[in-house]
C-alpha cells in the first residue's frame, strides 16, 4: 500500500479551495477541447533551491508570497513578485508533504512523513510548535478559518485537532478504518470533513470530536472531500472512477458523476455550488452540473494523468496539472485550451491560481516550483 502511495501521494493539494462559476449551456452538448488550442508561455519565475521533488505550492491570501513543500525535508517561502527565497523552514526529518498559510499569512503549518505536523512563524521561519501524536505519515494539515486551530490527517487512521496557539492536542477523531487522506474545516470552523482509504468520507464536530455524518457508497478509496461554500453539501472523489455530492446534514447521496474511466483524484465545488470540476487518472479533467450530474465540459489534451484541477477565482478559467510535465488553462464556458505552461522537466504535482487570479504557481518533481502570469 505504501509503495503505491509514494507514487501518487502529491494529490493532497486538491484541498486548496479556488472555485467559482460556469455559464449555463442551455441544453447544448458538452464541449471537448483539443490539445493544440493553447498558447505556450514561459514562466515568470523559477523557484530554485529545493534538492528533492516539490510536492505542493500555494499562495498566501494576499497573493504576495508562495510556500512550497518538498521531499528535501523543508518548506520554503518565496516572494511571488520577485521569485526570491525569503525563508527556509527546517526541522522535519522526512518528506514535507503539504504546507499552507493561516488566513492572515502570519503562520504556516506543515505536514510530514516524519509523523508530525509543525507550526511556524511565516516571517522569521522559526518553528513555534511540533504537533506530535500521530503514529504514521501525516498527509495533510490546515488551519481553521480563524487560525486558532489546526487539523491533521494521517495514515494512522486518525484525525487530530490542535490548538494553533499552544500546540496542544485538543481532539483525536477515531472511526476511520483506513488511512485518512485529507481533513479540512468548514467555512464556519464548526465541523471537519475527512476522506479515507476505507471508502468513506465523514463529518465531525470540531469542538466535541463527535462523528456527525458518514458518507457511504464509494466502492474504493476516497481521495478528497470538500465542503460547498455554504457548508450544506460535500463533494468526494474516489478511486471507483466517480465523484459524488452528499447532503452534509443527512449523509444522503444527492448526485453521482459518472464518465471518468479511471481514478478520480479531486473534485471541487464552484463557490455558488452550481458546478464541480474533477481531475482524473484518465488524462482528463471535467466540469459538471452539480444539480443534475450532467457533464458540461471535458477538458481533453493532457497526454498523461491529471493530478489536479481548480477554478480561477472568477470562475472563468480552470487550471490543470499533469504528470506529462505541463499545466494548462482552460476556458470554463467553451472548454477551449487557452494556455499551456511548459518548462518543467518532470511531473507537475499541482497548479493553483493566486487569490487575485493574476498568477498560477506550479510544483514539480523536477525540484522546482514556477510562477506564471495569467492572461
Amino acid at each position: 500500500m505504501k509503495k503505491t502511495l509514494r507514487r501518487i501521494v502529491p494529490f493532497v493539494l486538491v484541498l486548496i479551495l479556488s472555485v467559482w462559476t460556469l455559464n449555463n449551456l442551455n441544453g447544448k452538448p458538452f464541449a471537448v477541447a483539443g490539445e493544440s488550442g493553447g498558447d505556450t508561455v514561459a514562466a515568470l519565475f523559477i523557484l530554485k533551491g529545493h534538492t528533492e521533488s516539490v510536492y505542493s505550492a500555494i499562495f498566501s491570501s494576499d497573493s504576495k508570497k508562495v510556500i512550497t513543500a518538498s521531499g528535501d525535508k523543508t518548506a520554503r517561502i518565496w516572494d511571488a513578485e520577485t521569485g526570491k527565497e525569503l525563508v527556509q523552514l527546517k526541522g522535519h526529518t522526512n518528506y514535507v508533504h503539504f504546507t499552507s498559510f493561516s488566513s492572515d499569512s502570519k503562520k504556516v503549518v506543515t505536514a510530514s512523513w516524519d509523523k508530525t505536523a509543525r507550526i511556524w512563524n511565516a516571517e522569521t521561519g522559526k518553528e513555534l510548535f511540533e504537533l506530535k501524536g500521530h503514529t504514521d505519515w501525516v498527509f495533510s494539515a490546515a488551519f481553521s478559518p480563524d487560525g486558532k486551530k489546526a487539523v491533521t490527517a494521517s495514515f494512522d487512521r486518525t484525525v487530530r485537532i490542535w490548538n494553533a496557539g499552544t500546540g496542544e492536542e485538543l481532539l483525536k477523531l477515531n472511526g476511520h478504518t483506513g488511512g485518512v487522506r485529507s481533513a479540512a474545516f468548514s467555512s464556519d470552523g464548526k465541523t471537519v470533513v475527512t476522506a479515507s482509504f476505507d471508502k468513506t468520507a465523514r463529518i465531525w464536530d470540531a469542538k466535541m470530536g463527535k462523528e456527525l455524518v458518514q458518507f457511504k457508497g464509494h466502492t474504493n478509496s476516497v481521495w478528497s472531500a470538500v465542503f460547498s461554500s455554504d457548508g450544506r453539501k460535500v463533494v468526494t472523489a474516489s478511486e471507483d472512477e466517480t465523484a459524488r455530492i452528499w447532503d452534509a446534514e443527512t449523509g444522503k447521496e444527492l448526485v453521482q458523476f459518472n464518465g471518468h474511466t479511471k481514478w478520480v483524484y479531486s473534485a471541487f465545488f464552484s463557490s455558488d455550488g452550481r458546478k464541480v470540476v474533477t481531475a482524473s487518472h484518465d488524462k482528463t479533467a471535467r466540469i459538471w452540473d452539480a444539480e443534475m450530474g450532467k457533464e458540461l465540459l471535458k477538458l481533453n489534451g493532457h497526454t498523461e494523468m491529471v493530478r489536479s484541477a481548480v477554478f480561477s477565482p472568477d470562475g472563468k478559467k480552470a487550471v490543470t496539472a499533469s504528470i506529462n510535465g505541463t499545466a494548462r488553462i482552460w476556458d470554463t464556458e467553451t472548454g477551449r485550451e487557452l494556455v499551456q505552461f511548459k518548462g518543467h522537466s518532470n511531473e507537475v504535482s499541482s497548479a493553483v491560481f493566486s487569490p487575485d487570479g493574476r498568477k498560477v504557481v506550479t510544483a514539480s518533481l523536477d525540484k522546482t516550483a514556477r510562477i506564471w502570469n495569467v492572461k
